[in-house]
């Protein structure tokens, strides 16, 4: 008995749980075997006693393989609920858990939580530390859930936490403010101070309205896509309009695809100006969806649909080869291309814009590519490199609207830009408020002493152009000097500037 009471199928390996109940059932009828066959030829044993053996022996067989079947059964049924890194149930659990404690009438509430930033930390610090900290960030929601909640891991940096019964949307709301809140503490892994955000999106059924708990996670995950673009930190309860919003976008990304092979994108240029003599020194390239059928869309529309979707590297490598192109016979003027974080994240686009350079014939010293502060703050390592090869091929990095993010003077000595843009706001804010006015100079102070040039963006008075060009800017972009125009126009520009410098008569300007 003390062998059955300690016998623990569930501490055996997969290969004892086959091998050792064939062994045992062959021992056994082996005995069968061996006692029959000593009864055969000796009188030792009455056959009473050897039938008794043997069914003993037959019924201790049947219970141990029962024993071991259940358990190699229950193993492998919790193998399938649970998630092997964190030990939290998995996707599959939740799915079983609703179903089990739902039922009619009965309120259903489901949070999906994804951590932020958490690719960062795992393109920083290796896999090793991102698994540390999955656990650490497991261990935290557990203890945030209690006894309130049931708490699942669905993959990757995904969690769902799941709340059955009378006001379970409230409970649920309480807990992922909670979750929200916790989560700005920092977690320590190995002596790193990791800060790992969470975007929560939430859904609920009132278990009277059909939902299914895959159905209730879709909305959840919709939702949760919400709080990413509403700023992260923050947890956002899911409506209908989301779904008619996302199918919207859908389909204009469909529209988008198709547009570029159809060629309805076309680059407009906007000239940049010297601030002393006005005469046009550089362009920015601007993208335009000439769209065949509906109304104009403006690429504060579009172009966010497409850096969600991933087109956006197709459509702004489009665009860095058509202003190579067009600009190629432009004399020297620079060409600004803006660049988007979807690209800066990808390892390959240094070597796509080199073969861009090469395929053109477009000068590596005229091209400037233009990032924002945000793309930088979001993945800096890999950003970082790939900004070092391109300015090993001579391309220049320009961060634009400076003024309305994170920059400090570490960031802008860290990542060494050739050129910076004031932002408008900080242009027009300047004209009035003397706390601005200092922003502004201070700025221009900062960059002057880390050898960038400076632009001042969103000109349109000349008050303004006044106050950039006695502040120290080297170029101003604006309504006040150009609008955005084709190519052909900024042909006739040059040329008409050329006729001009040939007759003696000055710099040709045109508004």
């Amino acid at each position: 008995m003390r062998f059955i009471s300690t016998f623990d199928p569930k501490e055996w390996s997969p290969r004892q749980l086959v091998m050792l109940p064939l062994g045992g059932i062959s021992f056994v009828f082996g005995l069968i075997i061996l006692f029959f066959a000593l009864g055969l030829q000796t009188s030792m044993l009455p056959v009473w006693a050897m039938i008794v053996t043997g069914v003993a022996l037959y019924l201790l067989t049947l219970f141990l393989l029962g024993r071991v079947g259940m358990a190699s059964v229950e193993r492998l049924e919790h193998l399938g609920l649970t998630d092997s890194l964190s030990g939290l149930p998995n996707r599959r659990a939740l799915h079983r858990d609703v179903a089990r404690r739902a039922g009619p009438g009965c309120e259903v509430a489901v949070a999906l939580v994804d951590l932020d930033g958490f690719k960062q930390v795992n393109d920083t610090y290796g896999h090793a530390v991102g698994d540390m900290v999955l656990k650490l960030c497991s261990d935290r929601l557990v203890e945030l859930c209690g006894d309130d909640s049931l708490c699942y891991r669905l993959g990757g940096d995904e969690f769902a936490v799941a709340v059955v019964g009378p006001i379970a949307g409230n409970i649920l709301e309480g807990i992922s403010r909670r979750i929200v809140e916790a989560f700005h503490r920092p977690i320590d892994v190995g002596g790193r101070h990791i800060v790992i955000g969470t975007s929560i999106g939430l859904a609920r059924s009132s278990g009277n309205d059909g939902l299914s708990s895959s159905e209730l996670l879709r909305q959840a995950d919709v939702a949760m896509y919400a709080s990413k673009r509403g700023g992260k930190m923050r947890c956002t309860w899911y409506i209908p309009e989301f779904d008619e919003n996302r199918e919207s976008k859908r389909a204009l990304d469909v529209e988008l695809r198709k547009a570029l092979g159809n060629s309805e994108f076309k680059v407009h240029y906007q000239p940049l100006v010297d601030a002393n003599d006005r005469r046009i020194v550089a362009v920015e390239a601007l993208l335009r969806w000439g769209r065949k059928n509906g109304p104009p869309i403006g690429p504060n529309v579009f172009i966010p649909i497409a850096e969600e979707s991933g087109f956006i590297n197709n459509i702004g490598l489009w665009v860095l080869r058509q202003s190579c192109l067009d600009a190629r016979g432009w004399d020297d003027l620079k060409v600004s291309v803006n660049i988007s974080a979807a690209q800066l994240r990808n390892p390959e686009f240094p070597v796509q814009v080199g073969h861009i350079l090469e395929e053109t014939g477009f000068l590596a010293d005229r091209l400037e590519l233009e990032v924002t502060e945000t793309c930088l703050v979001l993945d800096p390592i890999v950003v970082g490199r790939s900004l070092d090869v391109l300015r090993q091929f001579g391309v220049s990095v320009v961060l634009d609207d400076f003024g309305t993010g994170y920059a400090s003077i570490g960031f802008l000595r860290q990542f060494r830009f050739e050129k910076l843009k004031l932002d408008r706001s900080l242009i027009t804010s300047a004209e009035g408020d003397d706390g601005s006015r200092a922003m502004m100079l201070s700025s221009i102070s900062v960059a002057r002493a880390m050898a960038m040039a400076v632009t001042a963006e969103g000109v349109e008075t000349e008050a303004q152009a006044a106050l950039a060009r006695t502040a120290g800017c080297d170029q101003i972009q604006g309504w006040l000097y150009y609008r955005a125009m084709p190519a052909e126009k900024i042909e006739e520009l040059l040329a008409a500037a050329r006729l001009e410098n040939g007759r003696g008569g000055g710099t040709a300007e045109v508004a």
